[in-house]
């Protein structure tokens, strides 16, 4: 299991801001701030990002249901993401895989999933 995952990111406050919107339908906040590095998550900073070279790395949060993939995926593309691959289901991953994909401003693509039927 793990207990937390770090990118790096070119600009941190630009970034902070992406992802503070783009993961509120997730219930996840920025928890600590360091300037050079910030610490994301709803109850601890499981997710951080940091100002280092980008990786281009592809993070899944997991969502209770598709409402809220959706709702990640909107949030994220108003605030600045760009398209990866819009809400819908993947069955080439099994029958219930529905997921929402979006490129931060580093190119890491990020996404949310539900493994729920609707």
């Amino acid at each position: 299991m793990l207990d937390h995952i770090g990118v790096g990111v070119s600009d941190v406050v630009k970034s902070k801001a992406f992802f503070v919107a783009a993961l509120a339908p997730l219930g996840y906040k920025a928890l600590m701030d360091f300037g050079e590095a910030v610490g994301l998550g709803s109850d601890r900073p499981d997710f951080w990002i940091a100002k280092g070279t980008p990786t281009q790395s592809h993070i899944a949060f997991a969502a209770a249901n598709r409402a809220t993939v959706r709702a990640f995926y909107d949030t994220a593309i108003a605030a600045g993401g760009k398209d990866n691959g819009a809400p819908g289901l993947r069955p080439q991953y099994h029958p219930n895989y529905y997921g929402a994909f979006v490129l931060d401003r580093d190119g890491n693509n990020i996404e949310a999933v539900c493994h729920q039927p609707e």
